[in-house]
């Protein structure tokens, strides 16, 4: 990073590593084009600029303003903010440092370089004491534009990567755009990944063992966290899946077995009053993580309090609940997590205004309970019934009409 564009823009001196490169990528590389997009703050051979380039198709531009010199098809050189043009994806290649005020002004010449409906993405430190003043203004923003955050903790330094749009997305480029990055998802082998929540827990299970084995060496509890970690990680694990393509088709929102389909009048979401509904149960040997039925922009998202009954009882209807309200080319699509008896802590990561591709991973309960999916009623035509099993984000549940 040249000290020029540290100073005009506040941006930090690190060089982010692979995993922050890919999530601040995201955004471009899920896009199938055309796009435009502006790098800003990279040189040849940054981790960053080659995220990008994987991203980049035939009919897609890109700008990069750098002091570097490098030649790639598709890829224009510019010196100066002076010289870039609103893009589709901002991308800011090094953390966000400085004041507060440093950090606004940084924002707000960014933002004027985003286009109707495009995202900007951007890095901080994570660790405490790294940017802390940056970091208020950044939570201030998100607060009002945030479309998704990441928590890169594989990285030197530890960043969160934050999108922001400013103003929202076409729900038709929605239908188009192919599941995110997240670096929640952690690879394993063979197309097996864990959540980061699963990571967690083992960390936690394997530091309790050590703990009391170093309390009591001569006593066996330590055995109890220690033969607990893999079966307690295991519930988060978050196997990659075959989503499918055709447009028409709308799919289960977790892994589970089919409680219900039903037609039912609800108020809660908007206009539309009647609703197809599809619950599906989540054992706590089911796949906890929750993946989008459909593709589209969140419109709205919110918690509504109650028990914890078990979930595949009737009074679960009244249980905590998460809903996930979608705006689609089909019409509005909300989905719901149920906590259960079990399990109590529901994990949302799409904000207001995230663009969602169909099958893309959204969120996860902690050891099992209960999704609703809720279609227009008269718009779709179920294709499950009570006593199915499916899995999230590959079995077809319904069929737009």
């Amino acid at each position: 990073m040249t000290e020029s564009l540290i100073t005009d823009l506040a941006l930090g001196p690190a060089r982010l590593g692979g995993r922050a490169a890919r999530s601040l990528a995201a955004e471009f590389t899920r896009h199938p084009g055309p796009k435009s997009g502006l790098l800003i703050g990279v040189e040849s051979g940054s981790p960053v600029l080659d995220a990008v380039l994987e991203g980049l198709g035939p009919d897609d531009t890109l700008t990069v303003l750098t002091e570097d010199t490098f030649a790639a098809p598709g890829v224009q050189l510019i010196r100066s903010l002076a010289e870039a043009k609103p893009a589709d994806v901002v991308i800011v290649g090094a953390p966000l440092a400085g004041t507060a005020d440093e950090a606004h002004a940084t924002l707000s010449t960014l933002r004027e370089l985003v286009a109707p409906g495009g995202v900007l993405s951007l890095a901080v430190p994570a660790l405490p004491g790294m940017g802390s003043a940056a970091d208020d203004e950044v939570n201030r923003q998100v607060t009002a534009y945030g479309a998704g955050s990441d928590l890169v903790l594989r990285s030197k330094p530890p960043v969160r990567v934050h999108r922001l749009r400013f103003s929202p997305g076409s729900i038709d480029t929605a239908a188009d755009l192919q599941p995110a990055y997240r670096p929640s998802s952690v690879p394993l082998a063979g197309g097996m990944n864990i959540d980061s929540n699963g990571v967690a827990a083992f960390g936690i299970c394997a530091g309790l063992a050590l703990a009391t084995k170093k309390v009591a060496p001569r006593s066996k509890l330590w055995l109890v966290p220690a033969l607990a970690a893999v079966p307690v990680a295991a519930f988060f694990r978050d196997p990659e899946r075959d989503i499918p393509t055709d447009p028409a088709s709308v799919v289960a929102a977790s892994d589970g077995k089919v409680l219900s389909v039903e037609r039912l009048t609800d108020d809660r979401f908007g206009e539309q009053s009647e609703w197809l509904r599809i619950a599906v149960f989540l054992s706590v040997l089911d796949v906890h993580v929750n993946r989008a039925p459909v593709a589209g922009r969140v419109a709205d998202s919110f918690i509504e309090d109650g028990g914890f009954a078990a979930a595949m009882k009737p009074e679960a209807e009244h249980n905590v609940s998460a809903y996930t309200v979608l705006d689609t080319v089909n019409g509005r699509v909300v989905v719901a997590q149920r906590t259960g008896l079990i399990a109590r802590r529901i994990v949302r990561r799409a904000p207001v205004g995230t663009m969602l591709a169909k099958g893309e991973r959204y969120g996860l309960i902690r050891f099992g309970s209960r999704t609703d999916v809720y279609l227009p009623a008269g718009t779709a035509e179920p294709l499950v019934a009570p006593g199915d099993r499916v899995v999230g984000g590959s079995t077809v549940i319904a069929r737009w009409l």
